[in-house]
């Protein structure tokens, strides 16, 4: 400890995790020195840096700031060996977000730094972002939108005709696959629309809202709108590809709000293309930022795109700054880590 008492903390913020929001948790939590950060952005968080996946230029700013601090929270900071090394003193990392990709992990333990995390912090803002891509593909209000607002057309209204009306989620067949925390909260809020949830996790036992289905290929065959929802692992990595998405019935509706390489995008393009599929969704994708010549560009009357803003929302960073600042207060008092790594 320094200062007595009192443990130094830096607060290491962004555009998104302010530092003052990760200040006023901790001063909720313990008396402690903080030191505030706010790192710039972009972090250059789609190009890896020494040995974390997503890293910045800011190392040096990090290390410069974690002079004397034993505690450092951070959204993207990158805790690299470098910044370990240079850091002696330092003891625990807390990220705050799902997982700590911005921190060498090996180096840590190396180290004798405890490296914990934020889980479940975006679960609600995901299910809502879901939820809303799937009622704007359904009933393309972006394209709607896009006629009117941007070019003074009432052409959107010939989407008030049976031929190109969208479908309305009751007694709509819609497949989750996967039903963890952010699945399983999709689930509720299609059940009070009135769709027909279906389920497919191999991983998940008891009571769900909706209906269990045994195999990925029979959730597929009677899904109309399918919503993605599993972990990105070696085992679901492109698990959505042509052979399943000729399984959906034709016309069928793609959401994908998890992980980009759960799905094969040319893939999907192909089926979009060939009218196999009426439309898709899609938060995240293979590569990010959205590569220029990518083929969904060219697919804009039959997708619906946003930059990855499904944990965007200000709840999240709220709660996010919450979840590290009560970590930080179990291990000041010497508590077992709730979410803990190293």
């Amino acid at each position: 400890m320094t200062n007595g008492n009192r443990v130094r903390v830096v607060a290491a913020g962004d555009h998104f995790i302010l530092p003052s929001l990760i200040r006023e948790a901790l001063d909720h939590e313990l008396a402690c020195e903080v030191r505030e950060l706010r790192l710039g952005w972009p972090l250059e968080p789609f190009g890896p840096v020494a040995e974390v996946t997503e890293a910045s230029d800011a190392e040096d700013e990090l290390i410069d700031a974690l002079t004397g601090a034993r505690v450092l929270v951070t959204q993207m900071g990158p805790v690299t060996e470098r910044v370990l090394d240079a850091c002696p003193g330092l003891r625990l990392v807390v990220v705050c977000r799902g997982g700590p990709v911005n921190v060498n992990l090996d180096a840590a333990k190396r180290h004798d730094v405890r490296v914990c995390y934020a889980p479940g912090r975006n679960a609600a803002a995901t299910a809502e972002f879901t939820v809303a891509l799937m009622l704007a593909a359904l009933r393309r209000i972006p394209q709607a939108h896009e006629l009117l607002a941007r070019h003074g057309s009432w052409e959107g209204a010939t989407y008030y005709t049976y031929e190109h009306s969208g479908l309305e989620l009751e007694d709509l067949p819609v497949g989750l696959v996967g039903y963890g925390a952010v699945g399983s909260r999709v689930a509720r809020v299609l059940c009070a629309f009135g769709a027909r949830v279906m389920v497919f996790d191999p991983y998940v036992h008891g009571e769900i809202h909706g209906l269990r289905v045994a195999s990925l290929d029979e959730l597929l065959r009677k899904s109309r709108v399918i919503s993605l929802h599993a972990r990105l692992t070696t085992e679901t990595r492109g698990l959505i590809g042509a052979r399943e998405l000729a399984l959906l019935p034709e016309g069928a509706v793609v959401v994908n709000v998890a992980r980009g390489p759960l799905l094969d995008e040319d893939a999907l393009c192909d089926a979009l293309e060939s009218g196999r599929l009426s439309a898709a969704a899609l938060d995240t994708y293979a590569h990010e930022p959205l590569p220029p010549d990518s083929r969904l560009h060219a697919l804009a009357e039959r997708v619906v795109l946003t930059p990855h803003l499904g944990g965007a929302s200000r709840a999240v960073a709220e709660k996010a700054a919450r979840i590290a600042a009560e970590e930080v207060g179990r291990w000041v008092r010497g508590e077992p880590l709730a979410h803990c790594l190293t």
